[in-house]
């Protein structure tokens, strides 16, 4: 299974005679403060206003224009359904209201920390995900983050460490290559991958989540950094919402998901990775039927059991690992 991978880290702190680790003689930034880390994790779960801003910022062609910025926002549950000393897992759960004043809510992304994994899951190419193998220099005192697609099907992952100095809390990535969000996917743009960086920040005011991003693509037939983009999504706790719907949808779901991400792990397991089509509108082919059969068993217009053996059946056969 790829979590048992994942977990399988091989190191503890108390092995590590220099743990925490001194980062910067000149600033004292202590790192590998694992019960720190996680409480810092944590953090980040709750009921949040998100806001969401994107902006092309540097174009590096001759002749491209930025889009206009992007903004938007709304409502986000963040729940912990997984929470061990080694690894956390962090739901979000988007709440929109329509026109016609009903609430509805849409399964978001997903965030998995590992403390010290053994590999981490990163975007290769179109539609291939590959396990990469850490050393020990890379994982020690340092979590990973693995970012997941609406149908808990792979986005990027990064390996980084927290840390605590100049009054500030956050974890940095490593530079990583990730899948075009739906954002860009949708609108055709010359650029087909991003490579970039996340940073996570709490604050006093909730948490953000900060991306810089290179948007590459092929130009005369050799890769170009067509634009650099900024993109921070703002967390603000907040409680003036529909958080009992989301929590109501997860209660229904939450069992078909976990067999859903047993799916993928078991997939990305078998292959040391994975190959599964990119979709523009719902990040992977498998994403419209799986968020569907959520939804029907949700409703229960369809029993778990055969939900569940539907998700399989379709993961199996989109990943090549029937």
């Amino acid at each position: 299974m790829f979590r048992s991978l994942l977990l399988a880290t091989g190191l503890t702190l108390a092995a590590l005679p220099f743990a925490p680790t001194i980062a910067s003689a000149q600033t004292h930034a202590v790192y590998g403060d694992q019960a720190r880390d996680h409480a810092s994790i944590l953090a980040m779960a709750g009921t949040f206003k998100v806001t969401f801003d994107m902006r092309e910022t540097t174009p590096l062609v001759a002749g491209y224009t930025p889009y206009p910025a992007k903004l938007s926002g709304g409502h986000e549950v963040v729940r912990a359904i997984v929470d061990t000393p080694d690894h956390v897992v962090l739901q979000h759960l988007l709440v929109v209201t329509d026109g016609n004043a009903k609430t509805m809510v849409i399964k978001h992304w997903r965030q998995d920390w590992t403390w010290q994994p053994a590999t981490v899951l990163v975007y290769t190419a179109a539609g291939r995900w590959t396990l990469r193998p850490l050393s020990e220099t890379e994982r020690r005192g340092a979590w990973s983050q693995t970012v997941w697609q609406t149908d808990d099907s792979p986005r990027y992952g990064g390996i980084g460490r927290w840390r605590y100095d100049d009054g500030a809390t956050r974890w940095t990535s490593d530079e990583t290559r990730r899948p075009l969000a739906r954002r860009d996917a949708t609108r055709n743009p010359p650029y087909d991958h991003y490579v970039g960086s996340n940073r996570h920040v709490l604050t006093p005011a909730g948490w953000v989540h900060e991306q810089d991003n290179a948007k590459i693509g092929l130009k005369d037939g050799r890769p170009a950094t067509y634009v650099h983009e900024y993109v921070i999504n703002t967390y603000t706790p907040a409680t003036d919402f529909a958080v009992a719907a989301a929590d109501a949808y997860w209660a229904k779901t939450k069992d078909y998901w976990a067999a859903v991400r047993t799916d993928w792990d078991r997939a990305i397991a078998k292959g040391s990775g994975l190959r599964v089509a990119e979709d523009a509108s719902n990040g992977s082919t498998t994403g419209h039927q799986l968020m569907l059969l959520a939804d029907d068993i949700a409703a229960r217009e369809t029993d778990q059991k055969s939900g569940e053996a539907e998700a399989a059946n379709l993961i199996r056969r989109e990943s090549g690992t029937s």
